[in-house]
């Protein structure tokens, strides 16, 4: 069994509460509830979750996928240097912003979220995990129609060389031996 890579469990999970985070403290704003004020904060805590965690960070091992548009924001957050890339960082930081957001339903679930978030995090943090910039290739990626020449010309099942008809003009040197002997049984 592989180790398991929690930074990137902790990455999708953020992401994810951030904008249900974002949503309910929408609709908390929208529908001016009691204690809308948390809602409000609920939008800025949702999008600032979002704007930090949507860019992914490169794998241990195996190949890292970014997310479309993903630089831009890398720029960002690499900008930032100990304060992001720490994950013992990320999961305090997660933590103390679901707090505000248990104290109105429409942002629960979002607190919630980010609260899991944040315990992934910290497991991530004490697993010796740490955010890297996923960089751009320098070198393009190999083709792979390169390595085909030739197409084949007859279809699956293809006989072996030596058993394939070959095209003469002769009829007695176009036929091939059979290998198995063919006997009549009268």
């Amino acid at each position: 069994m592989g180790k398991i890579e929690w930074a990137m469990w902790a990455n999708e999970q953020a992401l994810a509460a951030g904008l249900i985070y974002a949503t309910g403290g929408i609709v908390g704003v929208a529908g001016q509830f009691r204690g809308w004020q948390f809602a409000a904060f609920g939008i800025a805590a949702g999008v600032f979750v979002c704007l930090l965690e949507y860019p992914r960070s490169k794998r241990a091992k195996g190949t890292s996928v970014e997310r479309t548009g993903q630089y831009c924001f890398t720029a960002c957050v690499k900008a930032f240097g100990p304060l992001t890339r720490n994950y013992y960082i990320r999961a305090f930081l997660h933590a103390a912003l679901c707090v505000p957001g248990g104290f109105m339903l429409a942002t629960v679930l979002g607190s919630v979220c980010l609260a899991i978030a944040s315990l992934i995090y910290l497991s991530a943090a004490i697993h010796g995990e740490h955010w890297e910039p996923i960089l751009p290739r320098t070198e393009p990626p190999k083709r792979v129609g390169e390595s085909i020449k030739e197409p084949p010309q007859n279809p699956p099942p293809r006989p072996p060389p030596e058993l394939r008809r070959k095209k003469v003009d002769n009829l007695e040197t176009a036929a091939y031996d059979n290998p198995m002997s063919v006997t009549s049984n009268e």
